[in-house]
């Protein structure tokens, strides 16, 4: 699979779950930077179980999962050879636990995409002092190295920016030694590193109802003041991390957990808009997902299943040069135009074939109505396309749908065209 298609293939994902966890999981109220040290003998997740975690994320729909290996405050959650402070130097396991290890066993089994998060950035008692920014990045490659060595095949690699805006990483020699230790993997970085993922710029979990694949300039991090420029335009989908509380790291905040409404809108705007939808929750200081997050999360799968989960009964679609249209299996019936819940629709999701890159560039949703059958209205107008678009509009009783492509940078070709009834 080349570069490319391993992009197209991370769209078909849709819905990832960040997992922060680490020694801040250990000590509620601190934040990042705030120069609180954090003890190692703090870190005792006497009932942790990766696996729960990946079978909540499982059952809620989720395809990938990402665990914090290493975030900004150093902590490593893995018995690293180049750092004191790791699971190796606290009481759990007596120092012979490796977290690492059992999620990326617990989402094999469960047959989930293997994420890993790592923040090159660190603060604290036992950060450690580098002396020239080779040694910086000597570090940054022998913790990098044992991630992708000791664990099998990762499918995703998450680097986090925030904090290390003023160091120039030596990027060719990373990403060449990311490369030969895994070459099929996908990585989630400032786009001069490795064109792949790309922030879709916010926290929130929105993306932009136009949201080209094609950008010649990204957000890099949210310290960052301004989009950086790229060199040349890139083929970069977007993903949108957010978190089910307003923190990414578990603390006792249990009234911020977002509800199953808002979450769902997060996801109809963020798959909904040709981008992945990454939620976090935060494992607690058991080890465990706490059960308000759990059912809040489950709640959120049930909703998007009802929402998405059965079109209704229209034919594929037919196109017919820039137009392609769906009609209703019934619309023929004489009685089609009496009242009856079951032929409302509201919502057209399309999908674009992006196997030559993304093409469509405005279109037009037409719905023909239930007595004046040959007698159409727009219902909505768009830009891009791409892997999927919810069109949402207001309820009504259409006998055929019609997307009549308005302007393209070349063939183009709608591959799917469902109508939903979403309540």
């Amino acid at each position: 699979m080349n570069s490319f298609e391993k992009k197209i293939d991370f769209l078909n994902w849709e819905f990832g779950v960040f997992f922060h966890f680490g020694i801040r999981s250990f000590f509620p109220g601190h934040r990042d930077w705030d120069g609180k040290e954090m003890p190692l003998e703090g870190f005792n997740p006497t009932g942790l179980d990766c696996e729960s975690w990946v079978a909540t994320a499982k059952a809620g729909g989720a395809t990938y999962a990402i665990l914090t290996c290493k975030h900004h405050d150093g902590f490593a959650l893995w018995p690293t050879k180049y750092s004191a402070y790791s699971v190796a130097g606290t009481p759990w396991k007596d120092g012979k636990g490796d977290v690492v290890r059992e999620f990326v066993d617990a989402c094999r089994k469960a047959g989930l995409k293997v994420g890993l998060y790592y923040s090159p950035a660190q603060w604290g008692k036992y950060a450690i002092d580098f002396q020239n920014a080779r040694e910086y990045d000597d570090y940054f490659i022998n913790q990098i190295s044992e991630l992708l060595t000791n664990y099998g095949k990762i499918d995703y690699l998450w680097f986090d920016g925030c904090g290390s805006e003023g160091h120039e990483f030596d990027k060719a020699r990373i990403v060449s030694e990311i490369d030969r230790l895994q070459p099929a993997i996908l990585t989630f970085c400032d786009p001069e590193w490795s064109p792949g993922v790309r922030w879709v710029g916010n926290e929130d979990g929105y993306a932009s109802l136009h949201n080209p694949l094609v950008v010649n300039k990204t957000d890099f991090s949210e310290l960052a003041k301004e989009e950086q420029n790229l060199s040349s335009a890139m083929f970069l989908p977007a993903e949108c991390d957010c978190k089910i509380r307003n923190t990414w790291f578990y603390d006792l905040n249990e009234d911020t957990l977002k509800s199953a409404e808002e979450l769902f809108g997060m996801y109809e705007m963020s798959v909904g808009h040709g981008s992945n939808f990454l939620l976090n929750i935060g494992p607690d200081n058991r080890g465990l997902l706490p059960e308000a997050d759990t059912k809040r999360f489950l709640e959120l799968g049930e909703k998007i299943r009802a929402a998405y989960g059965s079109p209704l009964d229209y034919t594929p679609p037919v196109q017919n040069g820039d137009s392609y249209v769906i009609s209703h299996r019934e619309a023929d019936d004489p009685d089609w135009a009496m009242p009856e819940e079951g032929r409302l629709s509201n919502t057209l999701v399309l999908s674009e074939d992006l196997s030559g890159g993304q093409k469509i560039t405005s279109f037009s949703v037409y719905a023909y109505l239930p007595l004046y059958k040959n007698k159409k209205i727009q219902v909505f107008e768009g830009k891009t396309l791409g892997h999927k678009l919810i069109c949402k509009f207001s309820p009504m009783r259409a006998s055929k749908y019609e997307v009549v492509v308005n302007a393209a940078d070349g063939a183009h070709k709608i591959t799917d065209m469902k109508a939903f009834y979403v309540k």
